[in-house]
């Protein structure tokens, strides 16, 4: 019994030690794993500035440790916005970073910062800021109808673009044809909207004539030239004659205005797919002061949907069609 008993302290103490050396080899080999170093970032300056883009610059040191990085930028310190991850490398050398930011809103305070990301988590660049420039203002103009139907009503719209663009007092200039008089300013000015829009409606379009748009206040810019056709307005009609004899023939006349006399007509039938086929011509007689006529019989040949074109050379004047009518 008392053999068994000593025995049994023989191992608990073999045991005993056995652990202590155990936990002393587990002691050791945690310390020599040292834990793995984080990357060192930098918040570099700005290049590139304009008043919608910029070109953030950093600098990173992976130290011998995977790591990637990344830009963080808004109106506050709170950022907000962050662009896509990037790979910082793993070297030991410091490397310096760049990544282009757009959308951004002119004349606009903005703050950024650079952030890397290694095996423990992430680590923060130094705060910084930049200020967008103002964008310039500048003007765009467009017209509906574009060629306008003589005598016709159009609208001439467009926009002011640039910081400071709402609000701002804006005149219509014309330069009719034959474009050596210079432009006059038309009618009042308009204040442009809340997004820069403006619009002006011209009424009774006679000639073809170059715009424009000015600002009435500096910074004084202007639009580019518009030039706005005007085409002749074209009245067609047909009526059935010579019954009595074979195949189909029709009294092709109408109207054109302003008066065009010596402008070439011609009557086409209208064909899906395919270029519209010529069917016979006249010219433009003599009318009163503003509308002239024309009219002449053509033999038709087949159904179909026909029209008339008028052909101006004047300069003052585009060529048109008239409305198709439809011949059985």
């Amino acid at each position: 019994m008392k053999g068994n008993v000593r025995a049994m302290k023989q191992i608990a103490t073999f045991l005993t030690a056995g652990v202590a050396s155990f936990g002393l080899i587990l002691s050791s080999g945690a310390s020599a794993a040292s834990p793995p170093p984080q990357p060192a970032v930098y918040t570099g300056a700005i290049t590139g500035l304009t008043p919608t883009s910029v070109i953030l610059l950093g600098v990173v040191n992976a130290k011998a440790e995977p790591a990637n990085y990344r830009f963080q930028y808004g109106t506050t310190k709170a950022y907000g916005t962050q662009t896509p991850l990037q790979p910082g490398g793993r070297s030991s050398a410091t490397i310096h970073v760049n990544q282009p930011v757009g959308g951004l809103t002119p004349n606009t305070l903005y703050h950024y910062r650079i952030v890397a990301y290694g095996a423990r988590g992430a680590v923060i660049g130094g705060d910084r800021a930049f200020k967008t420039p103002k964008a310039p203002l500048a003007l765009s103009i467009s017209t509906s109808p574009s060629p306008v139907p003589f005598g016709d009503t159009f609208v001439l719209g467009g926009t002011l673009f640039g910081t400071g663009h709402s609000g701002r007092a804006v005149v219509l200039q014309s330069n009719p044809f034959p474009y050596v008089q210079g432009f006059k300013t038309l009618g009042n000015p308009e204040l442009t909207s809340a997004v820069g829009g403006f619009s002006f409606p011209i009424v009774g379009m006679s000639v073809n004539t170059q715009f424009r748009v000015i600002t009435t206040s500096a910074p004084y810019i202007s639009s580019p030239v518009f030039l706005q056709s005007v085409a002749v307005r074209v009245g067609f009609h047909v009526q059935r004659v010579h019954r009595n004899r074979p195949g189909r023939y029709y009294r092709m006349y109408g109207t054109v205005a302003p008066a065009e006399v010596g402008a070439q007509v011609g009557f086409q039938l209208l064909r899906s797919g395919r270029s519209s086929l010529n069917v016979g011509g006249t010219f433009v007689h003599s009318g009163s002061p503003t509308v002239s006529t024309f009219s002449t019989i053509v033999r038709v040949r087949r159904p179909g949907v026909y029209q008339a074109l008028v052909k101006v050379s004047d300069g003052a004047h585009v060529s048109a069609y008239s409305e198709p009518i439809r011949l059985g």
